[in-house]
């Protein structure tokens, strides 16, 4: 929700700076204001003790599961790829960060992850870094996608961005080489990832759309969390929230009505709010998507098997045969406990390249 949050906050002022009336932009500084105070509400209940990896592992298993979800309950089938694309990645850098987090604080991932989501190799990072090119998706048509993949594209942009600016702002905060370098490279896939999924809605949408899918993103999100949430301190955060977005709802509904001349269910539909969006385990979903579709690529705006020329050609620019990063913080684990750090629950990897080489842990 933090990263709702600030995607609302940023996208206000964007709509601000490209808005001749005065009348509304005194009212989406008005509403920006109180965003901008759900936004620390949510993001200051972050533990002050919680470190730069331990909330890094966070935001790595929320872009895995929360992935997982929306891949599962997509209706559109080229927009569903785009998801399933992705969270291989994710799932990858929960794995390359779990490494790093038992070398610098030698603590174990699963005290964050909670077995929950396993820690193993997804797409090795090493061959994430594509072309910028190949990054832009066919957009979804505003006019005739179902409003669930609206929620699902603005929601899955809004969490990868936020995971983006966090980690191009938190990893000169390590004197470690290894861990600067390994932030430094995962903050450039992160960027892609935003490139993928902003790509995914229509530019056509104009400003009072947009303002308005914004605000009922907010109130399909806080109300799932209500309904799933066992903290009551936490869920009163939830209630309260919801309550405050459904009044920017209206707000919205009502430029729409009075700027663009349209009803909101012309935008996000009739039926009602969606189902709620649940976090939980997707090991079976994600062993599937690591069986069949590890070795998939990226060429325009569809996917491929092959790395082809444009691919291997960013890959030598980049690497010119150097291991990077993603790949020195496990050899390094490898060299100091004697294996690599993984979360294995549900069995083997699927993928018998990427099983682990059994070895003699020393620590």
């Amino acid at each position: 929700m933090n990263g709702i949050e600030v995607e609302s906050i940023l996208f206000s002022h964007q709509f601000a700076r490209n808005c001749p009336d005065d009348d509304v932009r005194r009212q989406l500084a008005y509403t920006r204001y109180v965003e901008n105070q759900q936004q620390r509400v949510v993001n200051w209940l972050l533990p002050g003790v919680a470190s730069v990896l331990e909330t890094t592992l966070g935001y790595e298993q929320v872009a895995v599961d929360l992935t997982a979800w929306v891949a599962r309950h997509e209706p559109d089938p080229y927009l569903r790829q785009a998801y399933e694309f992705g969270v291989l990645e994710d799932f990858d850098h929960l794995y390359r960060y779990a490494n790093l987090y038992e070398m610098v604080e030698r603590r174990k991932a699963e005290k964050v992850v909670d077995a929950l989501t396993e820690v193993m190799p997804g797409r090795p990072t090493v061959s994430e870094h594509r072309h910028p090119f190949d990054e832009v998706r066919a957009p979804y048509d505003k006019d005739s996608v179902n409003p669930q993949s609206k929620l699902n594209a603005l929601t899955i942009l809004s969490a990868e961005q936020q995971v983006a600016i966090y980690y191009m702002n938190v990893g000169p905060q390590y004197m470690e080489p290894i861990a600067r370098q390994l932030y430094q490279e995962i903050s450039l896939i992160e960027q892609e990832h935003v490139t993928h999924y902003e790509s995914l809605l229509d530019a056509g949408e104009n400003w009072w759309e947009r303002l308005l899918t914004h605000e009922y993103n907010e109130c399909w999100l806080y109300h799932s969390f209500m309904q799933q949430e066992s903290d009551p301190r936490i869920k009163a955060v939830w209630e309260l929230h919801l309550q405050m977005e459904l009044g920017q709802l209206q707000q919205a509904a009502d430029l729409l009505r009075q700027h663009d001349g349209r009803e909101p269910e012309e935008i996000v539909g009739s039926a009602g709010v969606p189902e709620p969006l649940l976090f939980e385990p997707n090991k079976e979903f994600l062993r599937h998507l690591l069986a069949t579709q590890i070795d998939l690529n990226k060429l325009g705006e569809g996917y491929v098997r092959e790395a082809h020329e444009r691919f291997e050609w960013m890959q030598e620019q980049l690497h010119a045969g150097q291991k990077p990063p993603s790949e020195q913080v496990i050899d390094m684990h490898r060299e100091q406990f004697g294996d690599e750090y993984r979360l294995e629950t549900e069995g083997p990897h699927p993928v018998e390249s990427l099983r682990a080489v059994e070895g003699g842990r020393r620590g």
